[in-house]
C-alpha cells in the first residue's frame, strides 16, 4: 500500500487482533487506506515521517489512529503523548483500542489527549460491530479540524 494515502493508522503487535481490525473495516469499505503499524516506534516513524518512512516527506497524515496501549519498544501512552504534543498531528483523533480496562489506563489516556477509549470485545462478532461504527462514525460523521 502506498504510505501517503492513509486514512487509518492502527497501531497493533498481536497479528491476530490487526487481522480482525482490518477485516471488520473492510466490512463497512474503511479497510482500503489502513496501514499498519506493529509496535509504538514504528508509529511514531510512520506519522512524523523518519527512520523508514522518511520518504513519506511532508503528506498529510492519518485521519484517524487505532493505538493500542501495550506495545513494544514505544508503549501507546507515549505514543499518544507525542502525537498530541505536537502541532502538525495534535488534531488527529486517537482512538484507544486496547484490551486494557484499568482506570490508570484510562484516566491517563485521556489526560494525555485521546479522543475514545474501547476496550477490546472477546467476542468477535461485538468486536467487529465496534470497529466498524468507530470507523464510521470518525471518518464520515465527525467534522474533522481543518
Amino acid at each position: 500500500m502506498e504510505t501517503g494515502l492513509v486514512d487509518i493508522l492502527l497501531v497493533e503487535d498481536n497479528q491476530n487482533d490487526a487481522e480482525l481490525t482490518l477485516r471488520a473495516l473492510k466490512k463497512v469499505n474503511l479497510g482500503e487506506r489502513v496501514f499498519v503499524a506493529r509496535d509504538g516506534a514504528e508509529a511514531l516513524e510512520f506519522l512524523f515521517a523518519s527512520g523508514a518512512y522518511s520518504d513519506r516527506g511532508a503528506v498529510a497524515g492519518p485521519r484517524l489512529v487505532l493505538l493500542d496501549l501495550k506495545l513494544p519498544k514505544v508503549d501507546g501512552l507515549e505514543v499518544l503523548r507525542r502525537i498530541k504534543g505536537n502541532e502538525a498531528t495534535r488534531i488527529i483523533p486517537v482512538v484507544i483500542l486496547t484490551s486494557s480496562k484499568e482506570q490508570r489506563d484510562i484516566s491517563e489516556a485521556y489526560r494525555l489527549g485521546a479522543n475514545s477509549y474501547i476496550a477490546k470485545e472477546v467476542d468477535f462478532n461485538k468486536f467487529s460491530r465496534a470497529i466498524a461504527e468507530l470507523g464510521l462514525y470518525w471518518l464520515f460523521l465527525n467534522q474533522p479540524a481543518r
